[in-house]
């Protein structure tokens, strides 16, 4: 069984995160500080409870499309995950890069993309963000820095730290974050590109989205070391572990690691411990682990539960208010959603186009 997400520390540095940062010190690698809970104005936590709740509604219509055989292939839900993203999309700055795995609808809707073209490119149509061939695995959207989406388990690690290099080669002052999983930080490629990255002090911040259970075995059991913020040691790489389950937090993160690769000191690695609420894909039945565990989690960490309790808590948000912004988000991911249905499917001439590049 895997251990669940830590509760929301209130800005105190726990102790495990203590310990590892002052391991990071013993080693000799220079380490970005250990942050500090963001302190978000209520417009800024206004926003982020609207975007991590608005991942929600949309994750939530795709799973009940996919039961109706609206959604084909495979379709893998970001529910519980949300305040990963949402944090640290909050701290970049147009012109950066952003890269993931095949878990990508959140990561998209976080980058401010219409949900419309995200839903059609789920079913497959012609007005979907990648006109209907990608699907739920393979968006692209490079007007918004978004450069995938990718099926290959860990291919987009090497792929984000080419994303720096160009960064770097083009001296635009860009970073570019790239998402894998806990399963994905097993991979070899990962590796390759940690030293690259180390060597080159290339602009990249390494996230993995540690949300426990890879496709259906606890990290605790696929990995020796399942303090996966210490990957990177081997290569010089800092890495801090983030309670990922709360957006302050990770925002907080964001903002130390973009600093640091922003100034010229290479990688940064985050751990961001989370945890999905549903199986690996909608074909999962997560029989792995127990109703209690992730009811558990549910309860004591959930990050919109948890952001929705500090707005209150300021005393200028209401009940009234954030139930209004839940009809509100409902209502765009209904529209989203008729898009997706009524939208043509794609010409079969498609079929060959975007296949070939040509270089002059």
């Amino acid at each position: 069984m895997a251990k669940s997400p830590a509760k929301p520390s209130g800005g105190a540095k726990n102790k495990a995160a203590t310990d590892a940062h002052d391991h990071l010190r013993t080693t000799r690698i220079p380490a970005p500080a250990y942050p500090q809970t963001y302190k978000a104005s209520v417009d800024e936590l206004k926003q982020f409870y609207r975007e991590m709740l608005l991942i929600r509604r949309f994750e939530e219509r795709a799973g009940q499309m996919y039961g109706l055989g609206l959604i084909g292939g495979f379709c893998h839900l970001y529910i519980g995950q949300e305040a990963v993203v949402v944090g640290i999309q909050s701290a970049l700055r147009k012109g950066d890069s952003i890269i993931t795995g095949y878990r990508d609808h959140g990561h998209m809707l976080a980058c401010g993309i219409d949900p419309k073209p995200v839903m059609a490119e789920l079913t497959g149509r012609a007005g979907g963000i990648s006109r209907g061939k990608g699907g739920s695995m393979h968006m692209f959207a490079v007007d918004h820095g978004f450069y995938g989406g990718h099926g290959i388990v860990g291919a987009q690690v090497s792929l984000g730290t080419g994303l720096a290099f160009a960064h770097k080669y083009k001296k635009d002052g860009g970073v570019a974050v790239t998402y894998f999983g806990d399963g994905a930080s097993n991979q070899g490629q990962v590796y390759e590109s940690f030293n690259m990255a180390e060597l080159w002090k290339l602009p990249v911040i390494y996230v993995i989205e540690n949300n426990q259970y890879a496709m259906g075995t606890s990290v605790n059991r696929a990995s020796a070391e399942d303090q996966l913020f210490r990957r990177g040691e081997s290569f010089r790489i800092p890495g801090l572990q983030i309670n990922g389950m709360d957006v302050c937090e990770v925002r907080a993160a964001a903002d130390e690691a973009v600093a640091w690769v922003r100034a010229g000191k290479g990688p940064v690695l985050l751990e961001m411990k989370t945890y999905r609420y549903r199986g690996h894909s909608m074909s999962d039945p997560a029989k792995y682990r127990s109703k209690e565990e992730v009811e558990q989690v549910r309860e004591h960490s959930d990050p919109i539960e948890g952001c929705k309790k500090r707005l209150l808590e300021s005393g200028r948000v209401t009940e009234e208010e954030l139930k209004a912004i839940d009809k509100e988000i409902r209502a765009l991911v209904a529209e989203a959603a008729d898009f997706a249905q009524n939208s043509p499917e794609p010409d079969p001439a498609e079929l060959y186009t975007d296949v070939l590049v040509e270089a002059y």
